[in-house]
């Protein structure tokens, strides 16, 4: 990959942020604070579903690739 490539990467993402960012607070009616909210809740059980699939993926499959966790 072209150096010249990651400032436009970085960009880019930053813009998908920025804009996520905006669409999350206008879902919660302009209120920032309950933005934070949900997307806490929400990570929380992102993790909830990692740990359930490391739990469900066959150890011998995984090889020891993921450390346990018992969030």
């Amino acid at each position: 990959m072209p150096q010249s490539a990651a400032p436009n990467d970085s960009a880019d993402d930053a813009d998908r942020l920025e804009a996520a960012a905006d669409e999350a607070i206008a879902a919660c009616g302009g209120d920032v604070r309950a933005a934070l909210k949900a997307m806490i809740v929400a990570n929380e059980f992102l993790e909830s579903e990692v740990c359930e699939l490391r739990q469900a993926v066959s150890h011998a499959y995984a090889r020891g690739r993921f450390k346990p966790y018992n969030g």
